[in-house]
């Protein structure tokens, strides 16, 4: 399937109702992922869980991020897209009241694992339909919206963590509570869409890979950079003598002014040109990250950390934007699915080894890390748009 251009699409009405239910949905998780991440991390630490199981665990969740993918193509040829997001709000639930339930570091690799595959599903099907429903001149716009109901949610979550302590698995539970709830009113808005994403395969997915290479690194330079700034940060924050209370606050910090950003941003990339915004944005993440550890009053540590994540999560507006201006049919589920896939790998990359090169080098060499690896993207991804 060749890419349609998008000016055929242009005159195109919205629609609303699909777009909805897909921003509720993503918003609904983000904010038990924004609360469960941050938790989950500080919750091993005060067991005395090492900083590298910490990642590991935290890997789970990207292995089911990847795991998902595989089985994405079958999914949509069999069952209707809407259902599948339902039923994956279900599954994220479950998981959440497992944490809730238990306390074996066996059964959390295994809740977490389950929490990827199901939030994959969720993202994968929702961005495909949120491009779907949506026309190119508002593409970017519709996108920031998105990513700011997605950023919204993740600063609500880690609100509760001071109040609910990192040793309650009532945090656990409130969100289980709230994912069963907020899976029934998406159902009751699906029954007025008028659109729904082309079913996909394997080899699209694989196809897309090889087509459009730039935005799947963009994803991967994202995943890496997100999943460090919210699952090791927290953790290298305690390590360097601030509270918990002050590492939940970061990860608040870091997603509430990017969510205000995210609609800027769509403008931007509505009117600008769209490699130049993510450039600047992966310039902009990287720089933040270089700059943590030479930081020490804690005002100016959070004014860092809030630009870093808005520039950071901006990559994936950005990718989100061109996926659309450029794809159709079955290879815009296609082209979710290879961004889940590549930040999965990136996230588990930025978690794993983030983890373990704090434990070797000490805290400071986490954030120095993620910082470096952007400023590489950054080069690379001018490099190639040169060539």
């Amino acid at each position: 399937m060749q890419p349609t251009p998008a000016s055929h699409h242009d005159t195109a009405m919205p629609d609303w109702s699909a777009i909805a239910a897909v921003i509720l949905g993503v918003t609904a998780f983000s904010v038990a992922q924004g609360l469960t991440y941050p938790l989950i991390s500080l919750t091993l630490e005060a067991r005395g869980v090492s900083t590298t199981m910490i990642g590991l665990n935290a890997v789970g969740f990207a292995i089911g991020l990847g795991a998902a993918t595989l089985s994405l193509g079958a999914l949509t040829a069999r069952v209707r897209a809407d259902r599948l997001i339902i039923a994956s709000l279900v599954g994220c639930s479950l998981c959440l009241a497992a944490f809730a339930a238990t306390s074996s570091l066996a059964t959390w690799f295994i809740a977490r694992f389950l929490l990827g595959y199901f939030a994959s599903m969720i993202f994968m099907i929702g961005e495909a339909w949120l491009n779907a429903a949506c026309p190119d001149r508002l593409r970017g716009r519709v996108s920031g919206i998105y990513g700011a109901g997605m950023c919204a949610g993740f600063a609500a979550g880690p609100l509760a963590i001071p109040l609910l302590g990192s040793e309650s698995s009532f945090g656990f539970a409130i969100s289980a509570v709230y994912l069963a709830i907020v899976a029934f009113a998406t159902a009751m808005l699906m029954f007025s869409t008028r659109t729904v994403p082309e079913p996909s395969s394997t080899r699209d997915l694989f196809r897309f890979f090889k087509v459009a290479p730039l935005l799947v690194l963009m994803v991967f330079a994202f995943g890496f950079a997100d999943i460090a700034a919210i699952s090791a940060m927290p953790v290298y924050f305690v390590k360097t003598g601030h509270s918990e209370a002050f590492a939940a606050l970061s990860v608040t910090v870091l997603a509430l002014p990017t969510a205000i950003a995210q609609p800027f941003i769509g403008l931007a990339l509505d009117r600008l040109p769209r490699h130049a915004v993510a450039m600047a944005a992966s310039l902009v993440a990287a720089l933040g990250f270089l700059a943590i550890p030479f930081i020490e009053h804690p005002a100016l540590i959070l004014i860092d950390y809030a630009v870093m994540g808005g520039a950071a999560f901006s990559l994936y507006t950005c990718a989100l934007t061109m996926l659309g201006e450029t794809y159709r049919g079955g290879m815009l589920v296609a082209g979710s699915a290879a961004y889940s896939l590549s930040y999965a790998v990136g996230s588990g990359a930025g978690s794993g080894l983030t983890g373990s090169i704090m434990a070797a080098g000490g805290p400071a060499a986490g954030p120095l890390s993620v910082g470096f690896a952007l400023l590489a993207f950054t080069g690379l991804f001018a490099f190639s748009r040169r060539a």
